[in-house]
């Protein structure tokens, strides 16, 4: 689920303060779990002390650990030490320094990539919203709960754009609406709405809104603009308010309908819906669209993320034509 839950504003324990620390700085709920994540297993590595009674000394033993006893990658390390240093600078006012650990040098795996038939012949294996989410993917390049989170309001046919609300990292972007994906969108939300004016007339109709727009327009709720594009197929009660209502698909089982779509296209590789998003990446360049496009249609905040496809790019090898393709 991806909505916060709610923490007494007065509470002494700690990690409900963190996390009201955390949403005061308006970060994405996303980053909010990442960082109370790595915090709570620093805290549990070092025989759960109070993070206020250990400093550089505990820090650089457990991001040390992560790498000699956990064998994570350079990227995983990278998370860890960015929530134990707002931990410390941001939220206890007391910054460490000069850290002396063991750094990953656990190359960053290459994404794996569909070849255009391989994408292809997963999609055509989906039906409904599933083939309509896959497609989503694959031709704007969005996550899959970028997808999920979609409101009415985001899709504009007049721009034949999408804008992803609140993506990782927090930002907002702008991608484009494909020319085919046009009509299956306009009839994927008239069926959200036709569904939404039924919950109404039965006494619901509300759907989850950030805290801030909740208090700010109590009534938007109800509001078409703000129904999800993929409503689940049923309400359910919201374990954190309590009010009964319809969300948002749920990605776990979009995931799953997408492994019985890439096993039945005889597809033997480690893929799932992100591998839609590296194939969209990946089209794009070898099309000749150049980093910096791609780049901000993804959201990456650094180009070099981006240029990590061009490694996979079909043609392998840099597209340099190998000797035994010209010699037999």
């Amino acid at each position: 689920m991806d909505i916060r839950t709610p923490i007494p504003p007065q509470s002494t324990r700690f990690l409900d303060r963190l996390r009201n620390f955390i949403r005061l700085r308006g970060l994405a709920y996303k980053t909010e779990q990442t960082y109370v994540f790595w915090i709570k297993r620093f805290i549990r590595f070092h025989g759960r002390r109070h993070p206020e009674t250990m400093g550089t000394a505990e820090v650089e033993a457990f991001l040390s650990h992560l790498v000699l006893q956990a064998n994570v990658s350079v990227g995983t390390q990278r998370v860890a030490l960015n929530s134990l240093i707002f931990l410390y600078r941001e939220f206890l006012g007391t910054p460490i320094e000069d850290l002396q650990y063991e750094k990953s040098r656990k190359p960053k795996k290459l994404p794996v990539v569909f070849s255009p038939e391989e994408a292809a012949s997963a999609i055509g294996n989906l039906e409904g919203e599933y083939k309509l989410i896959a497609m989503l993917i694959y031709g704007a390049g969005l996550r899959i709960n970028e997808v999920l989170r979609l409101r009415v309001k985001d899709v504009d046919f007049g721009m034949q754009q999408l804008i992803v609300r609140d993506g990782k990292g927090g930002k907002d972007r702008i991608t484009l609406l494909p020319d085919r994906l046009v009509g299956p969108l306009q009839q994927q939300i008239n069926a959200a709405l036709h569904l939404h004016k039924a919950d109404l007339a039965r006494g619901f109709g509300s759907v989850y809104m950030p805290a801030g727009l909740a208090q700010k327009y109590p009534s938007a709720s109800q509001e078409p603009d703000w129904q999800y594009v993929f409503p689940a197929p049923d309400l359910s009660v919201d374990p954190r308010s309590g009010v009964k209502r319809r969300h948002h698909m749920l990605d776990r089982t979009v995931q799953k309908h997408f492994r019985i779509a890439i096993r039945a296209a005889g597809i033997r590789k480690p893929a799932g819906s992100h591998t839609f998003r590296h194939s969209f990446a990946t089209r794009l360049l070898e099309a000749g669209y150049d980093l910096r496009t791609i780049q901000k249609l993804l959201g990456h905040s650094d180009v070099r993320t981006t240029e990590i496809y061009t490694h996979v790019v079909r043609k392998g090898g840099f597209g340099v034509r190998s000797p035994v393709d010209e010699a037999f």
